[in-house]
């Protein structure tokens, strides 16, 4: 019972210790390792396993798994300089996992802190992979990840499904392919019915991911690993296997021509066995050897290239993501921390106003007691009084601000009627008085130079009026000297504009004239034309008379 009660006090220690915000990452990494290495070494010293799986449960139900995850999660620059305390914190964390009773919490533990784990395990193995002096951590992350499968089968579509896993996948170290390959191999070895509790669809990638492998890649241990892979799945579920297998058409081909003599020539044949089998009842006609090889390679290419390209997509999509919901903490957190200054300086303003009051009011309460005691009550009273004459004021200050506003109003609101009423007034007067004037005034004649009745006399009344208006009228901005050259030329242009008028009514004058001869030697013409054709109609006549009375047969016989 001690020793339970001493394990408590740990894990409630290092939660304390990890809710403090003042730790970096690497105390925190540092903290977590060492807690969790002697919480599980105090418990597995003790007989029986019953105290292991009680200090697992603690530690999930405290929150301090969740800190491990949070932990793993980080970015990957923040984790530069510490990847074997990291891979150490990945491996603990996983054997926490296994075998924990999480009692009324089970489906939250099965179906969100699971997955979160194994997300955090596959991105620590991602940032690993990209560093090639990390391939022991990155092994070591990888056993922890396999450790946590084979305790929780059902896992096993959530790492299929990662991006995180494939990233791993695609790359071209082989190193990192056998970890894969061998990730699955023990998972299979160590657990005989691991894929009943898989579907159709995890089934079929982890055949994709083997048989890729076997097209893409040329190395020994990546092929006969994934050989005893595809064995393993078929020793388990035998004719699922060979169903789904019946989809990658040539791989037995694939693996007689690229496979065979590498060493492991009896999985070759038993596998090529188990794919040839019962191939008569499938219905599926084969092609030749290299076309179907051709286009295993070509699948696979594609693929390859196609989950690239979406885990390129998925990075660029993230990061932006990542970086706008990070913008939009960051705002939210220094809004609320402007907002807390803001509370916390108003609040000590009124703290130190509260304390200047109070300091004032007992200074005038020592006073007090330092005078005599026939001077208090008139001290009181003239303090009475001050305050009436402070309190009166403020009152008639407000009063005389009122009525003034008051008066003020009400003499702006009638200054305003009695000038709409004066602009209405003059308004009128004026339409009046200009109708008037319209009225009384003679009609205006439009001005045109050549306008008959404009007598000598007119003209020289006009030009008078126009003088003694000019004289009366002076220009503002123009010299008498400037009207004057300015009014001879206009004079000049108008006797231009009369001589042009004068010119062009002389040549109306004459082609009327020309028109008019014209006409009248027409009319000549035709008068002429017309005496010419009758006289030579009667000259015709004439002549045929003459003709036939000079003829011998018209001569008269004398009686």
């Amino acid at each position: 019972m001690t020793s339970e009660l001493m394990r408590m006090e740990q894990v409630e220690e290092l939660k304390m210790q990890l809710e403090d915000e003042h730790l970096d990452l690497e105390q925190r990494l540092s903290l977590l390792n060492d807690g969790l290495n002697r919480a599980l070494n105090m418990a597995a010293l003790q007989a029986g396993g019953g105290a292991l799986t009680r200090v697992k449960s603690q530690l999930y139900l405290s929150g301090v798994l969740s800190h491990c995850v949070h932990v793993l999660s980080v970015e990957p620059r923040r984790l530069r300089g510490l990847w074997s305390a990291a891979a150490t914190l990945a491996h603990l964390t996983s054997s926490c996992c296994v075998g924990v009773e999480p009692g009324k919490h089970s489906e939250a533990f099965h179906r969100l802190f699971l997955p979160s784990v194994v997300d955090g395990l596959l991105s620590l193995a991602g940032q690993l992979m990209r560093r090639a002096e990390c391939v022991s951590l990155l092994r070591k992350v990888m056993d922890s990840v396999g450790w946590l499968l084979r305790a929780q089968p059902q896992l096993s579509s959530q790492v299929l499904s990662s991006v995180h896993y494939e990233q791993i996948q695609m790359c071209d170290d082989v190193s990192v392919s056998v970890l894969c390959v061998q990730l699955w191999n023990q998972t299979c070895t160590s657990t005989r019915d691991f894929l009943k509790g898989l579907s159709d669809d995890s089934v079929l990638l982890l055949l994709n991911e083997a048989i890729c492998q076997l097209a893409v890649s040329s190395d020994l241990a990546v092929g006969g690993a994934s050989i005893r892979l595809i064995l393993l799945m078929a020793n388990q579920q035998e004719l699922r296997v060979h169903r789904l297998l019946l989809s990658f058409r040539g791989l037995d081909s694939l693996l007689d021509k690229d496979w065979r003599g590498r060493g492991f020539d009896k999985d070759v044949d038993q596998l090529i066995a188990f794919i040839q089998s019962d191939k008569s009842t499938a219905g599926f006609s084969q092609a030749s050897t290299e076309h179907v090889r051709a286009a295993c390679v070509i699948q696979a290419a594609w693929r390859s290239y196609r989950t690239r390209r979406r885990v390129k997509s998925l990075n660029r999509a993230v990061s932006t993501l990542q970086r706008r919901y990070r913008a939009r903490r960051r705002q939210q957190q220094q809004h609320r921390e402007a907002q807390q200054w803001e509370e916390e300086l108003k609040y000590q303003v009124c703290v130190r106003r509260q304390q200047a009051r109070r300091e004032f009011h007992q200074k005038q309460r020592r006073l007090l007691q330092l005078l005599p005691a026939d001077q208090v009550q008139s001290y009181l009273q003239e303090c009475e009084r001050r305050a009436a004459v402070v309190i009166q004021s403020f009152w008639r200050g407000f009063r005389e601000r009122r009525r003034y506003n008051h008066t003020q109003r009400h003499t702006l609101r009638q200054a305003h009627t009695q000038q709409q009423a004066a602009r209405t007034l003059q308004r009128a007067v004026r339409c009046f008085l200009q109708k008037r004037r319209a009225a009384k005034a003679p009609p205006i004649t439009p001005f045109w130079i050549g306008q008959s009745g404009l007598t000598d006399s007119r003209r020289a009344e006009l030009k008078r009026q126009v003088e003694e208006y000019v004289s009366l009228h002076p220009s503002s901005r123009v010299s008498r000297q400037e009207c004057e050259r300015l009014h001879e030329e206009v004079q000049l242009l108008l006797l231009s504009e009369l001589q042009r008028g004068d010119h062009q009514r002389r040549m109306e004058e004459r082609t009327e004239a020309l028109l008019a001869h014209t006409h009248t030697q027409l009319e000549l013409l035709r008068a002429a034309r017309h005496h010419f054709l009758f006289h030579l109609k009667t000259r015709r006549k004439t002549v045929s008379l003459s003709v036939v009375f000079s003829s011998p047969f018209c001569r008269l016989q004398p009686v």
